[in-house]
């Protein structure tokens, strides 16, 4: 069974029962959201080592939770079986405590924990409310923490914030998606020419490094292009393989990473490159024409980026967005897992 599925099950036999004894008319949210492989359907065997298990996250209102949280956590531990489906209830520890803090309760002895809905922004934005949020807040937030929040499951939601919170965090607002679809072609034509002229100069190491690195731009390209939020470095290539786009960029990018000499690495990512280009001008998202061609007099491959840098920023409507230097978002001028230059304190 995916942990979901067991997680969905350990709530709907074990949890919500125990909630409608203890605590009826409780007002609450019940999701499986925040951590894990599971989250993503990325779940397997190994998975079971650590922190894998019936788990259900109950989000109450911050009033509730101070009165409700240490209560209910001990009632749960008193009355719950050691295992569920087959599964042990006690934590695996490694390498997550149990939920502990001013907006978290959890405890060793079974896999229910409660928050709120503003301290699991707080823990995953550095802000409890997403009122008011702008487009520079946006490109402060890594995408793995949006994918955190996003994925996984919601059981039960009694007034909706959960959901609502979810949803406004559901993809990158219009101007802040065209902006990282700028910069992701922006990190491609700082590099591009480098695959050839690396090998070029008998260093084929560095012609394959600048080659991965572009196959990984490529990938993120494609999350963008298809609209999906990109998992960290863990599970990346295994979410850019259920992306639709995956099946016609994949031969390109495995001959790119495969060749052997630094001409074919390049051709092949130039084929690459013009599938991202194709599919953006066939879904309308900052059309261009693309021109695959020598890089100015040198026998480098590559395609037109200064018009798909153009397109893309000519699409965005806030001015102080299209302002900006074509750099990024945090996770595309870091690649920290996750990245994560927030202050704290701010937007609380």
């Amino acid at each position: 069974m995916q942990g979901i599925a067991l997680s969905r099950a350990f709530y709907e036999e074990i949890v919500a029962p125990f909630l409608a004894t203890a605590a009826p008319g409780l007002s609450y949210a019940a999701a499986l959201i925040g951590y894990g492989s599971e989250l993503l359907g990325f779940d397997d065997e190994q998975s079971k080592d650590h922190n894998w298990g019936p788990r259900v996250h109950i989000h109450l209102s911050e009033a509730d939770f101070r009165v409700q949280a240490q209560p209910l956590l001990a009632a749960f531990a008193d009355v719950v079986l050691e295992t569920f489906a087959g599964e042990p209830i006690g934590w695996r520890a490694r390498p997550h405590p149990a939920a502990s803090g001013p907006d978290a309760a959890g405890d060793f002895e079974h896999g229910l924990e409660f928050h709120t809905i503003e301290g699991k922004l707080e823990a995953h934005l550095d802000r409890r409310s997403l009122e008011n949020l702008t487009p520079f807040d946006w490109l402060g937030f890594p995408e793995q923490k949006l994918l955190a929040f996003t994925a996984g499951a919601v059981f039960h939601d009694s007034d909706g914030r959960l959901t609502a919170a979810r949803q406004a965090l559901a993809y990158f607002p219009h101007d802040v998606w065209y902006y990282r679809i700028a910069c992701q072609w922006r990190r491609i034509a700082e590099e591009q020419a480098f695959v050839g002229r690396a090998g070029q100069a008998g260093d084929d190491l560095g012609s394959r490094l600048v080659a991965g690195r572009l196959v990984r731009d490529v990938m993120a390209l494609g999350f963008l292009l298809e609209r999906r939020y990109a998992p960290y470095a863990k599970w990346f290539g295994t979410g850019f393989s259920r992306l639709p786009i995956a099946a016609v960029l994949t031969p390109d990018l495995d001959a790119a990473l495969q060749a052997m000499a630094w001409n074919e690495r390049g051709e092949a990512l130039a084929r690459a490159y013009l599938t991202l280009a194709t599919v953006q001008k066939e879904r309308g998202i900052a059309p261009f024409a693309p021109v695959i061609g020598p890089y100015h007099e040198r026998p480098f491959v590559t395609i037109n980026t200064d018009d798909a840098l153009k397109a893309a920023m000519a699409a965005i409507k806030d001015l102080g967005l299209r302002s900006l230097p074509i750099m990024g978002a945090i996770d595309q001028a870091s690649d920290l897992t996750p990245p994560s230059l927030m202050r704290r304190g701010r937007n609380r």
